[in-house]
């Protein structure tokens, strides 16, 4: 089976040897995601929900560049800082996976890799060819 990996051509893939999500048959994985813009740039600082939209969106975009949507999404990880930012993560979670409802998990971490950072986000698709040639 073919394994394709997908990149953000940010210099931390290669230095701490990851790719932005891999995809293996129609299994998608997307790594942790932040809300960091196209320059690495943090969004949203000190807004957990702002924080989780963007992190999305960086996630739809690996999604997307691995030939998968959040249609094909079956679980996903949010790592939080603060678990009482829990629903406004929510919120933003539910607002573009609410009719998906993949599987889910929160957890509250100690820190992530920079003290801005908030929220982290996980994805795994799982991609039915079959399904959308219907």
């Amino acid at each position: 089976m073919e394994r394709r990996h997908v990149s953000t051509g940010t210099e931390w893939e290669p230095r701490v040897g990851y790719s932005r999500a891999v995809r293996v048959g129609p299994h998608v994985h997307v790594s942790g995601t932040t809300a960091t813009d196209r320059d690495g740039n943090v969004v949203g600082e000190g807004d957990a929900y702002a924080q989780t939209k963007q992190a999305l969106k960086n996630v739809e975009r690996a999604l997307s560049e691995a030939d998968a949507s959040v249609a094909d999404v079956v679980r996903t990880r949010l790592y939080v800082t603060d678990i009482d930012d829990w629903e406004a993560v929510g919120e933003a979670h539910a607002e573009l996976l609410g009719d998906v409802r993949p599987a889910a998990t929160m957890v509250e971490v100690n820190r992530l890799v920079a003290p801005e950072l908030l929220v982290e986000v996980e994805a795994t698709a799982i991609v039915h060819e079959e399904e959308r040639a219907n």
